[in-house]
């Protein structure tokens, strides 16, 4: 089946009238269907709706924009199970994380629709007699929208649904390999859109392009009547987007890479810790900017729980996501798998690095036929180590040992990156301190590194992004611009910043 981009309303061809085959890692003999391979000029087409949509859009009141939010809410939540699976088909991870990742937009749609009557302003008193100061906040214009294909459901709705509320128009370019489920959402607002504001319904406010990131993602990122640019993906990536970006200033929100670790100090509860990092390092196949991708264990109980992990990880069971009784699905892609296996690779031939489990191709049986890899664990390995300061994106886990807290966090403080970090200690004034020192975006006490919550501020520090933060409260301070109001009653020409004492 082909599918189209939606631009000014309409689902149309792409002007190059080219297609990609998205295919399912599990089984790349699975076609899921024909996605558009986009140019600058369906970018143009996109951009100039959005334009003109933005002037109409604006003057919804924000409280009906919530209803349209509100009810993509409720169609999402009705088709939950049918979008879980197909983002399974089409992304790997399995069917209980994809149902989390569906309810992760659910929760941010309404969460979003409720913020429509709280797009609070500040009054503040003014100096002068007889003078009202007021402020607003009001949209930003034009944004672009650059996701990844690990959160094919959330990560959009995080950035979309605030934009929209918030009164800005939005040109959504999602990853190539993971189209479908961008296209099943886009579908679902404007078909709430169109639904609530029924005549008055205005093209153009959402549009979809699909395409490859290098010509599509360039062509947004460098769009001169794009307003706002918001992106999840790699640093490398990231530093581009705000080079090009920032020539004509445009506002630009980076979401970039991570070089998570958890700590286990030796007055942890170990189960507790061991179930934390198996779904922290393993769960969506390592696949996510929060996994646990370092471990830093206490040397006094460093051989017992690394004994207890080596034996869960090699009875995770793989396989394609949909199936029962399936732990971890497989990597992404081909390009993905190479990768993964280059940095194992490049562990093995590091200086004293060993590898206790994993570090190969899983191809048993129908795993031959997706791009499947043994969940692995180096033990042993130097916190310079490229394993240890690298983000590999996959199933890999580099094991730590340490003698102390404050070597610990000294450790898990010494990458360029700075997003998620987990402590398991029964002790709370450890608990406390580790809260204090560890330079993170996120910390968990007795949790593991991922499972951000739709309602609080995610994002990191250092190379991890570039200050904004997603989610929560926080994200409208993106959307929009602050206006302050001066209203003189008085009859005269009162001078503010002039010496009036």
């Amino acid at each position: 089946m082909k599918y189209n981009n939606l631009i000014n309303g309409q689902w149309v061809k792409p002007s190059s009238e080219l297609y990609i085959e998205n295919k399912n890692p599990a089984n790349r003999e699975d076609l899921i269907g024909l996605f558009p391979s986009s140019t600058s000029d369906d970018v143009d087409k996109a951009v100039n709706a959005a334009r003109q949509a933005f002037e109409k859009w604006r003057l919804v009141p924000a409280p009906r924009r919530g209803d349209i939010l509100k009810l993509v809410g409720d169609k999402l939540l009705s088709r939950k199970d049918e979008i879980a699976f197909e983002m399974t088909r089409e992304m790997g991870k399995v069917f209980a994380e994809t149902k989390g990742d569906v309810q992760e937009g659910i929760d941010t749609a309404y969460y979003a629709a409720s913020e429509g009557r709280r797009l609070f302003g500040h009054n503040a008193p003014s100096e002068l007699p007889n003078k009202m100061n007021l402020s607003f906040r009001v949209p930003v214009g034009v944004g672009g929208f650059i996701t990844p294909w690990n959160f094919p459901m959330a990560i959009p709705t995080w950035k979309l649904f605030p934009a929209l509320v918030c009164g800005n128009t939005c040109v959504f370019k999602p990853a190539e390999l993971t189209p479908k489920t961008a296209h099943t959402l886009v579908e679902i607002i404007d078909e709430s859109m169109r639904e609530v504001l029924g005549r008055d319904y205005i093209p153009g406010v959402i549009n979809l392009v699909h395409g490859k990131g290098s010509v599509v993602g360039e062509a947004i990122t460098g769009h001169s009547d794009i307003d706002l640019i918001s992106f999840t993906g790699s640093t490398a990536v990231g530093k581009r987007i705000n080079q090009v970006a920032g020539a004509s200033l445009k506002r630009v929100s980076l979401e970039l890479g991570g070089k998570n670790a958890q700590i286990v100090m030796d007055d942890a509860n170990l189960e507790l810790a061991l179930d934390a990092v198996i779904w922290g390092a393993f769960g969506t196949t390592g696949q996510r900017c929060t996994a646990t991708s370092r471990l830093i264990l206490h040397e006094k109980i460093h051989d017992e729980f690394l004994n207890m992990l080596t034996e869960r990880v090699q009875k995770l069971r793989l396989g394609y996501g949909n199936d029962k009784n399936v732990d971890v699905g497989p990597l992404v892609s081909e390009e993905q798998r190479n990768n993964v296996h280059k940095y194992v690779k490049i562990g093995i031939e590091e200086d004293r690095a060993e590898l206790v489990t994993g570090g190969e191709f899983a191809e048993d049986g129908d795993l031959s036929k997706g791009w499947f890899y043994k969940p692995t664990i180096f033990k042993n390995v130097r916190p310079d180590m490229r394993i240890a300061q690298e983000e590999i994106f996959g199933p890999v886990l580099a094991v730590i040992k340490t003698s102390s807290l404050d070597e610990a966090i000294s450790i898990l403080n010494g990458t360029r990156y700075g997003l998620s970090s987990s402590v398991f200690t029964n002790n709370v004034n450890d608990a406390f301190r580790a809260i204090r020192d560890i330079k993170a975006g996120i910390t968990y006490i007795n949790g593991a590194t991922i499972g951000a919550e739709a309602h609080m501020p995610f994002g990191g520090v250092k190379e991890t992004g570039n200050g904004h933060r997603e989610g929560g409260w926080t994200v409208y301070d993106f959307y929009t611009e602050w206006k302050a109001v001066y209203i003189d009653y008085s009859g005269k020409l009162q001078r503010a910043q002039i010496d009036n004492y």
